[in-house]
């Protein structure tokens, strides 16, 4: 098969999906590999390391799109992309299907074979955690005075206290702003609904951390002395909720900070609003945002190891055994599968844009295979199938 790695376009993100080292090894299985030119090259990839790998560098987006069978970036497709896509082309990268019907429109009428890389790691995206870690970096920065924070520093000096920090959400990315916000001196609080999930965080930290449940009325007695709050919550698609709402900043002292990890429209936060990393805070209430969709772009050597590493046996699998094959062996590769000639195969994104979907093991026709097992990737349910009769693949 032609493996492609394409070269991302979103604003500010330089984050490559596969190194010179994945490169090599796809190359060793016998495939050839596209990488379009400077893919990686804001990463720290030179064209030159991938050519050396066994890659053909290619000019342009459009011999990308013409010339591979798996075509795989890091974000979401842009509108001017929809139109080089092809009738079963396989793609993989973050669509994030059920807030972008737009996109999800387009997979589905160009017939593509499409997987959403977020919903396909076992253990936890390495995004998630370079957007814990990096956010929390983030956070200390929006702190400084000369950004409309407090001005203050996170360990505190001599004669002044430290930061106070609030973390919702204890899943990878809020343990791994934990990690680095705790070795560098705040005081934390970290709040989750799991009592198990903060029993382990409080063994694992020495009872240094608090910890609490996160209720709406919790986090409303800690906001007054809270300096920082970091969204850390996968919240439900479609609940009409918050954790934060805009009357509780009142609580909040000004030059207090907000970072947005999460990112969800309609999330826990409701001051919520998109930024960038060239315009990345705005100020409501007087507390400071930070709010950037692609915070590990920001790291983008360290994510793009990380995350290659994890998906290359995805790519391993679709271009060695094919895809049918690869979701038998691999639940949360099958479980990631958003759109399949046509059809959408995506649970959440059916309940979310009321689309008919059928379930990926029932179109692959591998539903009486030894499926390897996986968790669905949100409690969101559908049982709006489309009946399989109806199915006409080509």
């Amino acid at each position: 098969m032609v493996f492609g790695v394409l070269k991302d376009i979103k604003n500010g993100e330089y984050r490559v999906i596969a190194t010179p080292s994945e490169i090599a090894t796809i190359v060793a299985d016998g495939h050839t590999a596209l990488v379009q030119k400077g893919a990686g090259e804001k990463a720290g990839f030179e064209d030159a390391a991938y050519a050396e790998a066994g890659a053909e560098i290619v000019d342009t987006a459009e011999e990308m799109y013409a010339r591979s069978d798996l075509l795989a970036k890091v974000k979401e497709f842009e509108p001017c992309e929809y139109e080089l896509l092809r009738e079963n082309q396989i793609v993989f990268t973050c669509i994030h299907p059920a807030a972008h019907p737009g996109e999800v429109q387009a997979l589905l009428d160009k017939k593509v074979i499409a997987f959403t890389a977020e919903d396909s790691h076992r253990y936890g995206s390495p995004n998630c955690e370079a957007a814990g870690k990096q956010g929390a970096l983030m956070g200390l920065e929006s702190m400084l005075s000369i950004n409309g924070g407090k001005g203050k520093f996170v360990s505190g000096l001599g004669g002044a206290p430290g930061m106070k920090v609030l973390i919702l959400g204890g899943g990878v990315v809020g343990q791994a702003a934990l990690s680095v916000l705790h070795a560098l001196g705040a005081w934390v609080t970290i709040m989750d609904i799991n009592i198990g999930t903060l029993r382990s965080i409080s063994r694992q930290y020495h009872e240094q951390v608090n910890t609490m449940i996160s209720t709406k009325q919790n986090i409303a007695k800690l906001l007054p002395e809270t300096d920082m709050v970091l969204n850390c919550v996968k919240w439900p698609k479609g609940c009409r909720d918050y954790l934060i709402d805009r009357s509780m900043l009142k609580l909040m002292e000004k030059g207090s900070v907000i970072v947005d990890i999460s990112n969800d429209d309609q999330g826990a936060i409701e001051s919520f609003h998109e930024t960038t990393h060239e315009n990345p805070r705005y100020i409501e209430e007087g507390v400071v945002h930070y709010c950037v969709s692609n915070i590990p772009g920001a790291i983008a050597n360290s994510t793009s190891v990380a995350y290659a590493a994890s998906v290359l046996p995805h790519f391993r699998g679709i271009l060695n055994q094919g895809v049918a094959a690869a979701c038998v062996k691999d639940g949360f590769l099958r479980r990631s599968l958003t759109a399949y000639k046509g059809y959408l195969t995506h649970e959440e994104t059916s309940a979310l844009q009321n689309r008919p979907w059928v379930r990926p093991e029932d179109i692959l026709g591998i539903a009486d295979k030894k499926l390897d097992a996986a968790l669905p990737a949100t409690v969101t349910r559908s049982e709006n199938f489309i009946p399989l009769e109806d199915i006409r693949l080509k």
